[in-house]
């Protein structure tokens, strides 16, 4: 493939737009999880607060986030339980990850079939759990 000039200059005035785009924020919101850990560092007690959605130290029983290193091309994650999170909780809690996934993953890659699909297994797993929905 042949580069001209012209088609350079073209692609770095898209590139100067897109990054303008991307770079231009509006907001920042700040998300914090704070764990109380026992000596074996196993979570005792987990709190969070969000800014944006007027929450302050909201105790939660668990956590589950995964953020993207796109340099990398890895997740990583942080999956928090306390001690006395109840099984039956945990499964509806994994329950309602694999629904919310399901539905996330449709609305970002637009896969109306694939998002069918992993709401299929969610239904699956939600009768093997034995969880009412």
């Amino acid at each position: 493939m042949k580069l001209s000039l012209k088609n350079l200059s073209i692609n770095q005035e898209k590139n100067k737009k897109y990054n303008y785009l991307i770079m231009e924020i509006k907001q920042r919101s700040e998300i914090k999880i704070k764990v109380g850990l026992d000596e074996n560092k196993v979570p005792e007690e987990i709190f969070w607060s969000a800014d944006d959605g007027n929450v302050e130290n909201m105790e939660a029983k668990a956590a589950f986030l995964s953020l993207w290193d796109s340099n990398n091309k890895d997740t990583y994650k942080i999956n928090l339980w306390t001690k006395d999170m109840p099984i039956d909780e945990m499964k509806q809690f994994y329950h309602q990850i694999l629904l919310s996934m399901s539905e996330s993953f449709k609305t970002a890659t637009g896969d109306e079939k694939m998002g069918a699909a992993m709401k299929d297994f969610c239904d699956y797993f939600a009768e093997k759990m034995g969880i009412g929905q």
